[in-house]
């Protein structure tokens, strides 16, 4: 699994959507939904994100926003203009009086606004929820970054455009995929961008040996892997593993093991129904005791009280 895919795996679990948004000016969205990670994408227009604290930032056709939650912030045609309506969690819609919308802006399926042909059109898709897995993605954005479509062009969009609006089976799948896609390609633009301080465990997936060695942590966590087997797979020694994986990643590599492995109970505790010995046996631990011992180690409580807060 590549790392991005992986990382964005926990919120795709958690529920995703994503919808078309119509307007002719003024208009102007308050958003309050506390959602983790929220990608606008404009297809048509232009629009001004004006973020609670920092910068606002304007968007032309082909650029994208990624917003990290929970801080509101507002979209509008400009900074100035007042919003006509409020996303709460829940994907609740009022106005900002706080009554109920109750549908009166909706214009068909996965499509929100003014109306249908409006001068501004954008693609939003959202994460509902943060996991632990997810965080380590969610940690190393700003709470809001762009990309100009003289820097990244969206290769996506008219498939998204096509598809968002269809009505047929399994089509949420189809969205949910073309949603990570997206984020994903944006993710690696930015990443690349010298602005962007990427995450060291991103960086070191480029080494050729602690590359290598993320991926099968990532990919198989429940082996039995030691610094010697790891070592063995990437052709390298123990010494030369240890010293070159914890430079570049910043910790050993069992100490990286380790907390992927909680981080991946952690979410699944959420996530699943699963006996807390059953998911002790799919991220490596021999026994419900010794996920236990770590767990309440690392996070302070047991896995039990962490599946029910």
């Amino acid at each position: 699994m590549d790392a991005l895919a992986g990382l964005l795996e926990g919120p795709r679990a958690r529920g995703a959507f994503m919808i078309r948004a119509c307007f002719d000016p003024p208009w102007a969205v308050r958003i309050e939904d506390r959602a983790p990670l929220t990608v606008m994408l404009m297809v048509r227009g232009d629009a001004w994100i004006t973020p609670e604290a920092g910068e606002r930032v304007r968007l032309r056709a082909g650029d994208l926003a990624i917003a990290r939650g929970p801080d509101p912030y507002t979209c509008g045609d400009t900074p100035d203009t007042a919003p006509q309506a409020v996303i709460l969690p829940g994907a609740e819609c009022h106005h900002p009086d706080g009554t109920p919308l109750n549908g009166s802006m909706d214009l068909g399926v996965r499509t929100w606004g003014d109306r249908l042909d409006g001068s501004t059109v954008m693609l939003i898709g959202t994460y509902l929820m943060r996991g632990e897995i997810n965080g380590r993605l969610l940690d190393a954005l700003p709470p809001l970054l762009t990309l100009p479509s003289e820097v990244w062009e969206c290769p996506l969009t008219p498939l998204l455009m096509e598809e968002i609006v269809r009505d047929e089976p399994a089509q949420e799948v189809v969205l949910d995929r073309l949603l990570d896609l997206l984020v994903i390609a944006a993710l690696r633009a930015w990443f690349s961008r010298p602005e962007a301080k990427a995450p060291a465990w991103y960086r070191a997936l480029a080494d050729p040996v602690v590359g290598r060695v993320l991926r099968l942590l990532q990919d198989d966590p429940a082996l039995p892997w030691t610094v010697a087997s790891l070592a063995a797979k990437a052709g390298v020694s123990r010494a030369a593993l240890a010293r070159r994986f914890t430079t570049l990643v910043g910790e050993p590599p069992m100490s990286y093991l380790t907390a992927w492995r909680l981080a991946l109970a952690a979410d699944r505790l959420r996530d699943t129904e699963d006996t807390i010995g059953a998911i002790a046996r799919q991220v490596g631990y021999g026994s419900a005791f010794a996920l236990s011992s770590a767990f309440k180690r690392v996070y302070g409580v047991s896995p039990q009280e962490h599946r029910s807060p």
